[in-house]
């Protein structure tokens, strides 16, 4: 992991996407007049004939995706996660999953780690709510290589996705040779002290965590589950043989998202204990993603405290 050089995920969905409209003629893009923060701008400026600001109406965004998918584009709609999977929830649900048509929603700003602009806009429901509609692939990546491939894979299922994206800049995690696979986690050492299982930004913090933690003589493993749904059941189980401790971590509530999803794995097939740590049950607050992350937390101080708490 490379902490000195730092991208927001964002950023590089506006990247690779933009590259990828010049191969493959096809792609639509659509935003909600969030164009320069969601980073479809990157699009838009190449291609403006492919592009549509829908202005500030997130259930229209998706009424004219899901019209332009059944016209055999693919389409990329973007605006904050708050909007997309909250606003326009229901136009997704009958619009898009139901007739299973072929929408990329690429939501940003999710998580507490939007920060300053407070509780109404960090949206910590998001992974719950998509995972819960049948038809859909959720994804959340966890740094700039992942989430270029992310952007290009998508491209290729034949069905609707839904991509988190966050606003916070963080490290990068893989180089060029990285392989990714959709529904497949990414395991990051071997260790069987514990097994922190992480998501989006939350990833880069648990490697943190690994680190320190092996200056005090436990040894863990750090699960990248950059898919949520399908998620990796074999990983799951194969973490809860092989380690004494389970901990999930994720930029989102401790209901419904990454840890409710290990939990309905295991309780099913390897009753264990997890620990989830996350948003507990509340709604965020405004201030500093660092900040806040140290108190709620999720970063890679509060990773070793639990640990190191659970250790004794």
């Amino acid at each position: 992991m490379n902490e000195n050089i730092k991208i927001a995920t964002r950023q590089s969905y506006g990247e690779e996407l933009a590259k990828l409209g010049e191969e493959n003629k096809q792609i639509v893009v659509l935003d909600a007049d969030l164009s320069t923060a969601t980073k479809t701008e990157l699009f838009a400026k190449k291609f403006p004939d492919r592009f549509i600001n829908v202005g500030i109406a997130e259930q229209n965004l998706m009424g004219i995706a899901a019209g332009l998918s059944s016209f055999g584009k693919i389409p990329y709609a973007s605006t904050f996660a708050v909007f997309a999977a909250g606003r326009a929830y229901e136009q997704i649900r009958n619009s898009i999953a139901y007739p299973k048509l072929n929408v990329k929603i690429c939501a940003t700003h999710a998580g507490i780690t939007v920060g300053e602009d407070g509780a109404t806009h960090q949206m910590l429901e998001d992974l719950g709510l998509m995972r819960s509609l049948p038809n859909m692939t959720v994804m959340c990546t966890s740094d700039d290589i992942q989430t270029k491939w992310a952007v290009r894979e998508i491209s290729k299922i034949n069905g609707p996705v839904y991509l988190r994206l966050c606003r916070l800049a963080t490290p990068v995690i893989y180089d060029t040779s990285s392989k990714f696979e959709i529904g497949k986690a990414v395991q990051i050492g071997e260790g069987t002290d514990a097994a922190i299982l992480a998501t989006g930004v939350t990833v880069s913090e648990a490697i943190k965590a690994k680190e320190i933690l092996k200056e005090k003589g436990i040894d863990v493993r750090v699960i990248d589950f950059h898919t949520i749904k399908p998620i990796d059941r074999k990983m799951i189980i194969k973490c809860a043989k092989e380690t004494n401790r389970i901990i999930t971590v994720e930029d989102h509530s401790i209901i419904g998202g990454l840890g409710s999803s290990v939990c309905e794995v295991l309780s099913g097939e390897y009753p264990v204990k997890v620990e989830r740590m996350g948003i507990v049950d509340t709604f965020g607050e405004s201030g500093k993603a660092d900040e806040l992350m140290r108190k709620y937390k999720i970063d890679s101080t509060a990773i070793v405290e639990k640990i190191l708490e659970l250790d004794k």
